[in-house]
């Protein structure tokens, strides 16, 4: 476990940053304003609210993602559209990422930091398809789709697995849990609570499961 924890644990692109580029790009060349332009604009007039700004930027002319990205960022903190605005571009999603797993693993949640290390290091294993892409409360697992992630607490990981139906998922052990994101179409169906090293035990036959439920994009 020590040794473990020791290993580097590098991050990948969020397959979002991809998504919000094209949502950019297209804002600026159909609209004339960009991103900047736009919250400028809809903190200055659109309603306060993030329901009402986006109802007033789409009738501004933008479409629903545009005006869904521009009012998000035009209601949010100053510090809170700074902080999304990491996001925008590869280069910045890159060197926010390891922030935003130190944030979640600072005071006392640092002790959980070696678990979750040894948990990327067992799904890095599965293949060299695995993306770990840190969010700012959790860490998702993709391959094509997330098929895990991992989400600390005061003194425990839940490690969120989509295995599909839970009727037709068997625990022997009984540690596997229903989340009731299969009857709400959610990817993540199932979790592990792991709060010592010995939880870890188990780990690696569910994420592989999970892992080879993805392989078809």
């Amino acid at each position: 476990m020590a040794a473990q924890s020791q290993v580097p644990c590098p991050y990948d692109l969020h397959p979002s940053v991809a998504y919000i580029q094209a949502i950019l790009a297209n804002l600026e060349r159909n609209s004339g304003r960009d991103l900047a332009a736009w919250v400028a604009l809809a903190r200055k007039e659109a309603p306060a609210d993030l329901k009402g700004c986006s109802a007033w930027l789409k009738a501004q002319g933008l479409g629903g993602n545009q005006a869904g990205l521009v009012a998000q960022r035009a209601c949010a903190a100053p510090g809170q559209a700074t902080s999304h605005a990491f996001d925008d571009t590869p280069e910045g999603y890159l060197a926010a990422a390891p922030r935003y797993v130190e944030a979640q693993y600072a005071g006392k949640k640092a002790a959980l930091r070696p678990l979750f290390e040894a948990i990327v290091l067992r799904a890095r294993g599965l293949g060299s398809d695995v993306k770990v892409c840190p969010c700012e409360t959790i860490v998702p697992l993709y391959r094509h789709h997330v098929f895990a992630q991992v989400k600390p607490f005061a003194s425990r990981l839940d490690l969120g697995l989509a295995l599909g139906d839970p009727a037709t998922v068997k625990d022997p052990s009984g540690r596997l849990k229903d989340t009731g994101g299969f009857r709400k179409k959610d990817r993540i169906t199932h979790k592990l609570e792991i709060t010592t090293e010995a939880d870890l035990d188990g780990v690696l036959p569910w994420l592989r499961h999970a892992y080879e439920r993805d392989a078809k994009a």
